[in-house]
């Protein structure tokens, strides 16, 4: 009954708060009220799902930040290197770029604040002002000993849904989309009808690692490639009235091209819209990694003192009638994806031409590509800060390059990349010798470390890594990472992309179905 609910919600009321005053009284040591009952909020929030969140008013224009794409500062990506802070990326165009702020300077003080012990947000938030108003840093750029100070005017800072298009190949254009927040949908428009102009015949759009965003850019997105009119999304949940089908309400740009879309298992909610959308319709071919598997919808809803809960209101479910939220959402994997769904809580829907897919745990491609292995000394390397460390100095030393699709390390510069790497102290421990540590461990455990010790000397003896001999056994794998980062200082966003072409698993597979027309159409056909 609900007069009984109201009744046991009123209770509870009543009991938190006068727990809350009886700790408040009689508690040994002081009590903060903000700390203490925003961790109370936290912790029922927790019991739902991962993205019902509370979010104060000391955090409301971080969220605002992070569902418009705007803000205000230098335009500048900021990140900590071996405890220093350092510029990660200026934005081209923006003040930083302006300015003549790159890749790897660090900076020393802030309006005069030193930030050697600041962390990456307090240093994005002294960064971040009023449109307009003069900051004040303090640099110290790679190679040089002197330090100096930079007056940089903010602006108001929007950064771009797509940070990049252009052509694979002579008639393959391709498009990164890493956001939803306001005009995605104008921008992957303008994009794709910029590319067939330079000659796409065919289009690949990149959604690896999109978290999603807005749900009627996802629409909007969806409605670049098919036609007007066409039931894109449906959100269902309690509050019945919110039931919506969401439709395409403009004309497409073009609902014949073929068309590839990239996911990865970081591939989350607008994103997984956009491709089940392109799946269920047989518009285009999907690649790549089976997608997160985040099939709610949030609202946002005003709480007293300006503060605000964004709060899952519904489940949204694509053209075929499937909802691939993920059945458990706590527990993944370490990259994120959900695993194997058993088949048992499966259910299969048709696409347009009739093929079977499934509900549950994410978009499946239709063709999988296996993600890519960074091998231990791989990792060892990017987390030690080497490769990013060697591509300053590579800079440094070389004041151009050829073009970002075009550039590539000699064996002669790996060469001397290794030597200079050898003298660096890095170390990392492989999986096998990790399993043998364990298998170590729970054999001595159990006393059976006698009966197998010298086999696993032998073992561990043969599994030991060495450096020297992985950075040779690795090269490519190495050797592609750190092109990447060296191109980037020359030719920043854009030249990471356009570096990777060759390279990439899964823009080579986009590039291969594409030129294979007769498999492209049978994949979509249904038979």
């Amino acid at each position: 009954m609900p007069g009984d609910r109201y009744f046991e919600i009123q209770k509870n009321l009543d009991i938190f708060a006068t727990l809350y005053k009886e700790v408040n009284t009689y508690y040994v040591d002081d009590v903060n009220p903000n700390k203490v009952i925003r961790t109370g909020i936290e912790a029922m929030l927790q019991n739902l799902d991962p993205y019902t969140n509370y979010i104060p008013e000391d955090d409301i224009e971080d969220y605002r930040t992070m569902t418009t794409n705007q803000y205000g500062g230098i335009g500048a990506l900021v990140g900590k290197r071996n405890g220093r802070s350092l510029i990660i990326m200026p934005y081209e165009g923006f003040p930083a770029h302006r300015n003549g702020l790159i890749i790897g300077d660090e900076i020393l003080k802030i309006d005069g604040i030193e930030v050697a012990n600041k962390t990456s947000t307090e240093i994005s938030r002294l960064l971040k002002g009023q449109a307009n108003t003069k900051v004040n840093l303090t640099i110290l750029r790679f190679g040089n000993e002197k330090e100096f100070d930079l007056e940089i005017k903010r602006e108001k800072i929007t950064i771009d849904n797509v940070p990049y298009f252009g052509m694979v190949s002579d008639d393959i254009g391709y498009l990164k989309l890493q956001d939803f927040t306001t005009d995605a949908g104008k921008e992957v428009k303008n994009a794709v009808v910029e590319l067939k102009s330079k000659g796409a015949k065919k289009i690949i759009l990149d959604l690896r690692d999109n978290p999603g965003g807005l749900l009627s850019e996802a629409v909007n997105v969806s409605n670049v490639f098919v036609p007007k009119g066409s039931e894109v999304v449906t959100t269902k949940g309690k509050v019945t009235d919110w039931n919506k089908s969401y439709k395409a309400l403009n004309n497409p740009v073009d609902t014949e091209i073929p068309l590839v879309v990239i996911t990865s298992s970081r591939s989350a909610s607008a994103s997984e819209i956009v491709a089940g959308v392109i799946q269920d319709y047989d518009r285009g071919v999907l690649v790549g990694q089976r997608s997160f598997g985040k099939g709610l919808v949030q609202a946002t809803r005003p709480l007293s003192y300006n503060s605000q809960l964004k709060v899952t209101t519904a489940k949204y479910y694509t053209p075929s009638g499937r909802c691939i939220q993920a059945i458990d959402y706590s527990h993944r994997n370490a990259d994120g994806s959900v695993g194997k769904i058993p088949d048992s809580l499966k259910v299969a829907f048709s696409t347009k031409n009739g093929r079977v897919v499934y509900d549950g745990g994410g978009i499946a491609p239709d063709i999988p590509v296996e993600r890519s292995y960074l091998a231990p000394i791989t990792l060892s390397l990017v987390n030690k800060s080497l490769l990013f460390e060697y591509a300053n100095i590579y800079r440094l030393e070389n004041e151009e390059i050829t073009s970002a699709k075009e550039f590539s390390l000699t064996d002669a510069e790996y060469d001397k990349f290794v030597k200079w790497v050898n003298t660096k102290d890095y170390d990392y421990t492989t999986k096998v010798e990790s399993t043998l540590e364990e298998l170590k461990k729970v054999a001595e455990k159990e006393k059976y470390y006698n009966a197998i010790e010298d086999q696993l000397k032998e073992l561990q003896k043969k599994v030991s890594h060495n450096k020297e001999s992985e950075l040779l056994k690795f090269k490519n794998q190495i050797k592609f990472m750190l092109e990447e980062e060296i191109v980037s200082r020359y030719y920043l966003q854009a030249g990471i992309v356009e570096a990777s072409f060759d390279y990439d698993p899964d823009i080579t597979e986009s590039i291969k179905i594409l030129n294979n027309t007769a498999k492209y159409q049978k994949l979509l056909s249904g038979n």
